[in-house]
């Protein structure tokens, strides 16, 4: 396309706008809620994730030996592990750091506890393995590796929280794409009506411009820069809103709710928007460029 053609047809754009002013605000008014209503969902969602690692960080597998096994079998037992793309982290407990633990969890003096066993541990066959993974999901397919090694007497695993959590992540995941489809098929339809509604204005004109000899893409093409301005617009404004509450609301919580903060740390604005804003923007120009070519498509007869 020529320079002149593609500043005619960024000028036809404007002016449809400016012409539909109402229906173009409708438009770029239905965007924004929708962009919006998708910015705070993924705020929501990332922050919500965050927490949903930290727990998972916290349910591990443990893995305790056959009574009488050698250290060598031991680590050798440790590289297999290791090997597994599930496996996290990897830590050794030995027998003393085991009966410490126990005892501290137990009792109300752990120390007099201690000293009352003396060099007796009555956890001396307790050395294992404490795992984390990085998917919580795949925890039933690692426990039933772990039981199958030699030297393995038994495997501990906290079976319902992982299930839990999995089933957690799977709804959240269907939700956010029910919601996300929801959302970008009423903007697509609101473009769609405001496009219409330019065509029946310029019925005469564009008749006139095809009887010339204009080609589709000409026709076309003030259309397509009327949805992608919409799209635009409709875009940034909701990334502007967003950004400001969301600062509010993370200063707000951290100065009157700081017991949430010591169980999971919010995402930063950088963290946030360094995803959503291209997203969010690309979605809005999509929304607009779709809608419009839907619309040409279907009632410009080119």
């Amino acid at each position: 396309m020529r320079i002149s053609s593609l500043w005619y047809s960024i000028k036809q754009g404007l002016k449809n706008i400016r012409r539909n002013l109402l229906f173009s605000l409708a438009s770029i008014g239905t965007i924004v809620a929708c962009l919006f209503i998708f910015g705070l969902f993924y705020c929501v969602i990332v922050n919500f994730r965050g927490a949903i690692h930290k727990i998972e960080s916290s349910v591990s597998i443990s893995v305790f030996f056959d009574e009488g096994i050698t250290e060598d079998a031991i680590n050798v037992i440790g590289e297999q592990i290791k090997t597994r793309k599930e496996v996290n982290t990897l830590d050794y407990i030995d027998a003393e750091t085991a009966w410490k633990e126990f005892s501290e969890q137990t009792y109300d003096d752990p120390e007099a506890a201690r000293a009352a066993f003396g060099d007796d541990n009555p956890l001396q066959n307790s050395a294992s393995y404490k795992i984390t993974l990085t998917d919580v999901s795949q925890q039933a397919d690692l426990v039933q590796f772990l039981q199958n090694i030699e030297g393995v007497r038994t495997v501990k695993s906290s079976t319902y929280t992982a299930d839990s959590i999995s089933a957690i992540n799977a709804f959240v995941g269907y939700a956010s794409f029910g919601i996300i489809i929801i959302l970008l098929l009423v903007s697509i339809f609101l473009i769609n009506n405001t496009i219409t509604i330019g065509i029946t204005v310029r019925r005469e004109e564009i008749a006139i411009m095809k009887l010339i000899g204009a080609t589709n893409s000409f026709v076309r093409a003030p259309f397509m820069v009327e949805g992608v301005v919409l799209g635009l617009v409709g875009s940034v404004l909701p990334l502007i809103l967003l950004y400001f509450l969301y600062e509010a609301v993370i200063n707000y919580i951290a100065g009157r709710f700081t017991i949430l903060q010591s169980l999971f740390e919010f995402a930063t604005s950088a963290q946030i928007f360094r995803i959503l804003a291209p997203v969010t923007i690309i979605i809005g120009i999509g929304i607009g460029l779709f809608g419009s070519l839907i619309t040409t498509r279907k009632h410009l007869k080119v």
